[in-house]
């Protein structure tokens, strides 16, 4: 994983995990309005969110993605509860981590930072403002930061 310029031939790949289906359409428009390709994965909770970042199970042919966006609020295992998965992975750890999440709970920012993600950022309730946020952050991820490589040998 590297800087991807704008012109890049290869898609920045993004895995949602979000349980809202209207959250994920919206972020799915957002990027279908960017100018970046994206690929843009979704899982619904943080189970499949780690078995899909794993490879394991019906994610066992899964790509690596660049990064995750993350919501706090989600079945099976939270968001919460992923970061400190993937903290204790040495292999998944590297993966950029944003929490996109509904939540302005001054507690949920500390623990998400805590636990390592890399940026913490509260979903907007109207719609427009959400595709603006979203059209932001593919801007700043993909066109000014320098995203780490897959593994050591890179």
């Amino acid at each position: 994983m590297t800087k991807r310029p704008t012109s890049s031939a290869e898609p920045a790949r993004i895995l949602l995990v979000e349980d809202n289906p209207g959250d994920v359409r919206l972020t799915k428009e957002a990027f279908k309005r960017g100018r970046i390709e994206i690929e843009l994965d979704v899982v619904s909770d943080g189970v499949d969110a780690l078995e899909y970042l794993s490879q394991e199970g019906e994610y066992a042919d899964a790509p690596r993605p660049d990064l995750v966006l993350l919501d706090l609020n989600l079945p099976r295992m939270n968001g919460e509860e992923v970061l400190e998965e993937l903290q204790d992975d040495p292999m998944l750890r590297r993966i950029p981590v944003i929490v996109l999440t509904s939540s302005q709970a001054e507690e949920d920012v500390i623990t998400s930072y805590d636990l390592c993600a890399n940026a913490y950022l509260t979903k907007p309730v109207d719609p427009d403002a959400f595709i603006e946020t979203v059209r932001t952050f593919e801007k700043f991820w993909f066109s000014m930061v320098r995203l780490p490589p897959e593994d050591d040998s890179q």
